[in-house]
């Protein structure tokens, strides 16, 4: 079994999901959102940092999954963005877990079966797969469905990696 760290990141609220996946089937551990203090962007970056490494301490994930920054209208809204996620990165190097990044669209495409799904059909979907009895909060839905496209990211790479008759990505 292998426990997964899923995040979307934010300097307002950064979403965390946590899944356990053995053989294919994924079991919802924890979710919920961090709503970094502090006056400033360094405070909130701090808190981001400091609270995620309290989380990975008290769950012992495995993996780690993160969603990457996409461009929004406003730069300084990625900015801010892209630094929330680096704080969030560092927490999860810091204890040592490997990091993988999914493009927002991947991670839709992978949970609701199209990549430009909305914030409402990720979280029925996340519900629905997750086995849920109430739809998670958006953040913690995208958290979620980060570790879930995750989850099935690794399971397509071990039944490829594992195809009999494959050597060295040619057929014997």
């Amino acid at each position: 079994m292998v426990r997964i760290l899923g995040i979307d990141p934010g300097s307002r609220f950064t979403g965390y999901g946590l899944i356990d996946c053995d053989r294919g089937h994924a079991r919802y551990v924890a979710s919920g959102c961090l709503q970094p203090g502090g006056e400033n962007l360094p405070d909130k970056l701090g808190s981001i940092f400091r609270e995620l490494g309290d989380l990975i301490t008290r769950y012992q994930p495995q993996e780690f999954a993160i969603e990457n920054v996409f461009m929004h209208r406003n730069a300084d809204s990625a900015l801010k963005l892209g630094q929330a996620r680096g704080a969030a990165i560092c927490a999860a190097v810091m204890s040592e877990l490997p990091v993988a990044e999914y493009a927002p669209r991947e991670i839709k495409q992978s949970v609701v079966g199209k990549g430009a799904a909305d914030k409402r059909q990720v979280q029925h979907m996340v519900r629905v797969l997750l086995k849920l009895s109430d739809i998670p909060q958006s953040d913690a839905a995208d958290a979620l469905a980060v570790a879930l496209c995750h989850s099935y990211q690794q399971s397509a790479l071990r039944r490829v990696s594992s195809a009999s008759g494959l050597r060295g990505g040619r057929l014997r």
